[in-house]
């Protein structure tokens, strides 16, 4: 860290000082946490073990899963901790650890998102060239692409933050460190660095949100000349997709789409895309879907069977 700083801690406000409500979030946040590991587990698991679920789009789904997992893992066990405590502080270097690993796994989301539209696009509007074009190894280089994406981004975000001054105050209006919190504790002129953030940042995600808008209105115009079962079935893929970038795209652009300003519904709007998203991944995604559902209740009668034997 610079040498001028001379802060060893932040201090969260997290979303309220009252003992009552610390409780419910406590709770709530549990309960919710517990919710996402067990679904995205049991996603990854299953389509790790099901031969059926052989698929890109089932290949490109375990690995969403398991980022979602790991990307909720960054704030929300903190945030869960620190519900129990009047003071809720993490150190200089874990606050920058915790922002390398947020932009990390949610910028590898991110990428992993444009990749699964990308698999829509060629599977239904080039349905005769799918198997040639996404093929294993095509799969697992979109797959390194999204991460190394991920780590490229992360890697920049958190080194803007590691070369600034710290002198205090120390508190931020948060529950988990963010760039646009911790600018506003720097000592120094954080103007360009701010730039360079919304660059790093907010451009990828409405690029990203851009092209896979475009995506999915060349796939719409491309329904036309299919069969009513094929539209529907395409349809009912889409929309899960749209619907889980949706959340997470909308609040991400609010957030890092801006100069370095904070505002109080900052806490909630992130909540969306940390918590919520991963919460109803496995909802929208798999336990909608007839194949994933029924390669659930294999797996159990193969694990019931296994016990009895």
């Amino acid at each position: 860290m610079a040498v001028t700083s001379n802060i060893t801690e932040i201090i969260f406000l997290g979303f309220s000082q009252s003992q009552h409500v610390q409780k419910v979030i406590f709770v709530m946040f549990l309960l919710m946490y517990i919710a996402i590991v067990l679904g995205n587990s049991l996603i990854v698991v299953t389509i790790t073990a099901s031969k059926g679920l052989s698929s890109p789009m089932y290949f490109f789904l375990s690995y969403l899963s398991l980022v979602e997992l790991c990307y909720c893992s960054v704030t929300a066990p903190k945030l869960i901790f620190d519900s129990l405590l009047k003071r809720k502080a993490i150190s200089l270097q874990g606050c920058i650890t915790q922002i390398f690993f947020l932009h990390f796994f949610g910028g590898t989301e991110i990428f992993l998102l444009t990749v699964m539209a990308y698999d829509r696009y060629v599977a239904i509007c080039k349905p005769l060239h799918y198997v040639t074009i996404m093929n294993r190894r095509v799969c697992g280089l979109l797959v390194g692409a999204a991460w190394s994406g991920g780590l490229l981004h992360s890697a920049g975000q958190a080194f803007l933050i590691f070369q600034l001054p710290f002198c205090g105050p120390n508190i931020i209006d948060h529950y988990f460190c963010d760039v646009h919190p911790v600018l506003k504790l720097a000592c120094s002129d954080t103007f360009l660095i701010s730039l360079l953030v919304i660059i790093n940042g907010g451009s990828i995600s409405v690029i990203s949100f851009a092209v896979l808008l475009a995506s999915y209105v060349v796939i719409l115009h491309s329904l036309r000349s299919h069969t009513a079962e094929g539209r529907r079935r395409a349809l009912s893929t889409c929309a899960s997709h749209l619907a889980v970038v949706g959340l997470f795209f909308i609040p991400c652009s609010f957030v890092y789409m801006r100069p370095c300003i904070t505002f109080p519904v900052d806490k909630i709007v992130a909540v969306f895309y940390t918590v919520v998203t991963p919460l109803l991944n496995p909802i929208i995604y798999s336990f909608r879907n007839s194949e994933v559902k029924n390669a659930m209740k294999r797996l159990a009668w193969r694990k019931r069977t296994w016990e009895e034997k």
